[in-house]
């Protein structure tokens, strides 16, 4: 089977991808290949991010690799938090921080569309390729859910009537920007 490095150190993230490209591909983590240290993410757009993150794993160990970037864009600020998601309430904030400045900064809004977007990119044999996800839905006025992580609990996919954090792990997979990005990844690396 064939082997891929995630160039990730978010254990939610690694555990959601694992799950979806199970049987597909053996995924390795950077625990997994001893690979340790701040993954630099100073891109201004998703792709650039995830091209530094693929780039910044391959260029020390040679195997192949992907990572990804995901931005929650919201239609009332303009697009923010986007590329800025994971850093929204500052340099070294926690999801509850960022969702507490999103629920702060949308307060009184009545346009509350947003959209999840990830971008991954997957480098073999030194070649990028990119595939995007993406997920449209709106941001709600408190939090419901105890699942997922990041935005989850404030962030209710379009036909709905639960937030991210209510959805069992397979359902969100199924649906959301991350899954439908390594859904694209799977269609590739079956071929």
């Amino acid at each position: 089977m064939k082997e891929l490095v995630f160039a990730t150190n978010n254990k939610h993230k690694l555990q959601e991808v694992s799950e979806m490209l199970d049987g597909i591909v053996l995924i390795k983590s950077l625990n997994d290949i001893g690979l340790a240290g701040d993954i630099p993410e100073t891109a201004d757009t998703l792709d650039g991010n995830a091209l530094q993150k693929a780039q910044w794993v391959y260029e020390r160990t040679g195997l192949d690799c992907f990572a990804d970037d995901t931005g929650l864009e919201v239609e009332a600020l303009d697009g923010r938090p986007g590329v800025y998601s994971a850093r929204y309430a500052g340099e070294h904030c926690s999801f509850d921080d960022n969702i507490n400045k999103m629920l702060s900064e949308m307060q009184g809004k009545t346009n509350r569309r947003a959209c999840f977007r990830t971008v991954i990119c997957l480098i073999e044999n030194g070649e990028p390729r990119y595939f995007e996800g993406r997920v449209d839905g709106q941001i709600l006025t408190e939090r419901y859910g105890k699942e997922g992580f990041g935005y989850d609990p404030i962030f209710m996919p379009d036909r709905f009537a639960v937030s991210f954090a209510e959805m069992p792990l397979e359902v969100k997979n199924h649906i959301s920007h991350r899954g439908k990005a390594v859904a694209k990844l799977v269609e590739y690396l079956k071929k």
